[in-house]
């Protein structure tokens, strides 16, 4: 699904008008009629207490609509308008006074902190205040009565984006965004519902299709694009009735230290169970028994020394080497992977103590091959990248590495971003479970084992992301967060694989 910045949403609303021969105010209509359906549809006539907070602007508009669609069906409805300036957009204007000719019970005006109504815990309360248009945080008694409202116990409805939040542009004033239990946004999600610092005031969400010009959409190039089932289901690739286990590869996992084998044992399970042919780890000598062990179809070269990696060699050709899990960051173990990087022609599953290594080591990131995934968290990113001042700093600042470096960088994290120089790509499965120790290395393993089997480089990070959240999201769904552990997710990645063309269980139809 792509995603739009707000410039971009804005024309789509002026083409849309323009081809079909609609105007704004019938565009409007329709978007307020598509929240009032959803709205409706759950709540069955109920007559619990709504209240609609509406601003001056187009998204005031589509709450009045709202609001009078309520009222007419008969619920119980306050509307108010947040009276904090004498410049109204026209159709704000014309839907107010639909509502004055439709009811006698008119919007209620506030114009200070006087003004905030009493609100109960169990009534429902629609945030209309501000949309994708707002180009400055709310002050004065505007921002006091968004943590009024925040301050409520009722459930909050937001109407296309949490007002106060800008749809692609960094936050500016964090105790001036209204805190939403749920948003419907129109058209397409925005940026900012994805992002660490602006996500967590949308929770939840679901898009409305509001009717813009789908031949604009699909001819417009998005500002990111969110990757889910249906995405993913077209980088599948069926095997072959008659094939083996050289028709996917062999992939050469590099990884552990003393203490910490258990990094090259979780990444080399990972890459047989997302369906590499073959798969070699090199391990220091302490790993050799442990590999042997615990993984017996996993075959095992080991280093000379004892407790690190020194020296990585090996007598075939690999498909991938994914490397970095659990090796540190000790000086021979720089100069192995300098060495590494330098002669050999594969292509590279990137991450841990090997980012660490490129980031501190400027030898070593001079010689990073290029097409390789980097596979970075949130630290290591900012060591190889730099600090940066806000969410969007940092994605402008991964795509200038991803560009002169001519990488993929993997962003992980809640919702993890590929970044391919200018291009964002927004994972969207995983869940707060999967942040335990290991199960980035099952991440590396999973990416590396399917580019053994010849899925090119960014459709094996898009497809092995989605595959580690969906298994993650299947393993929380029997054991919780709290007790999700690495190894399980390893082992729901064949669920995860079956889940793609799983049809959803039909609803029991009434006689």
């Amino acid at each position: 699904m792509k995603i739009f910045s707000a410039a971009q949403l804005h024309k789509a609303d002026e083409a849309t008008t323009k081809k079909h021969n609609i105007t704004q105010l019938e565009l409007m209509e329709h978007a307020g009629t598509q929240i009032f359906n959803w709205l409706h549809q759950r709540m069955q006539g109920a007559q619990v207490p709504i209240h609609i907070f509406c601003g001056i602007g187009n998204n005031g508009g589509d709450g009045l609509v709202v609001g009078r669609k309520l009222m007419e069906a008969g619920y119980n409805v306050e509307m108010y308008v947040a009276n904090f300036t004498d410049k109204r957009s026209k159709c704000f204007l014309i839907n107010y006074d639909r509502v004055k000719s439709s009811t006698k019970k008119w919007p209620k005006l506030m114009m200070s902190a006087e003004d905030f109504p009493e609100i109960n815990p169990e009534d429902i309360l629609i945030d209309a205040l501000f949309g994708i248009g707002l180009n400055r945080p709310p002050e004065g008694w505007v921002k006091k009565l968004i943590q009024y409202l925040n301050e409520q116990k009722s459930f909050k409805l937001s109407i296309d984006i949490p007002s106060g939040l800008y749809p692609d542009q960094a936050l500016e004033d964090a105790e001036a965004v209204i805190k939403a239990n749920h948003t419907l946004t129109f058209q397409s999600p925005k940026l900012a519902f994805f992002l660490p610092e602006t996500g967590k005031f949308v929770p939840y969400y679901e898009v409305i299709d509001i009717g813009l010009d789908a031949e604009y959409l699909q001819k417009t190039e998005s500002i990111a694009q969110l990757i889910s089932k249906q995405e993913v289901q077209q980088f599948y690739k069926q095997r072959e009735k008659f094939s083996h286990k050289g028709m996917y590869g062999h992939a050469l996992i590099v990884a552990g230290s003393y203490g910490k084998i258990g990094a090259s044992v979780l990444s080399a399970r990972a890459a047989l169970r997302s369906g590499a042919g073959l798969v070699t780890a090199f391990v220091p000598e302490c790993g050799y028994e442990v590999l042997q062990a615990s993984i017996p179809e996993v075959m095992v070269l080991t280093d000379t020394e004892d407790d690190l990696i020194t020296d990585i060699s090996y007598d075939f050709e690999p498909s991938v080497i994914g490397v970095g899990p659990g090796i540190g960051t000790k000086k021979e173990t720089v100069t192995a992977l300098k060495k590494l990087f330098s002669e050999t022609k594969v292509p590279f599953v990137i991450d841990a103590d090997a980012l660490n290594c490129i980031a501190e080591n400027e030898s070593v990131m001079k010689v990073l091959p290029k097409n390789s995934i980097l596979t970075p968290h949130p630290g290591e990113l900012k060591r190889l990248i730099g600090d940066w001042t806000d969410d969007y700093d940092k994605l402008e600042k991964t795509k200038k590495f991803s560009e002169e470096k001519e990488v993929i960088v993997l962003i992980k994290g809640a919702h993890s971003i590929a970044v391919v120089g200018k291009q964002l790509y927004i994972n969207n499965t995983g869940n707060p479970g999967m942040a335990t120790g290991g199960s980035g290395d099952v991440l590396t393993g999973m990416i590396t084992g399917l580019v053994a089997q010849g899925y090119d480089a960014l459709l094996a990070t898009l497809f092995g992301t989605y595959l580690h959240g969906r298994a993650g999201n299947m393993v929380a769904e029997t054991k919780g967060f709290e007790a999700l552990i690495a190894s399980d997710i390893i082992e729901y990645i064949g669920d995860a694989y079956l889940d793609l063309f799983a049809q959803p269980e039909q609803e029991p139809q009434q006689q």
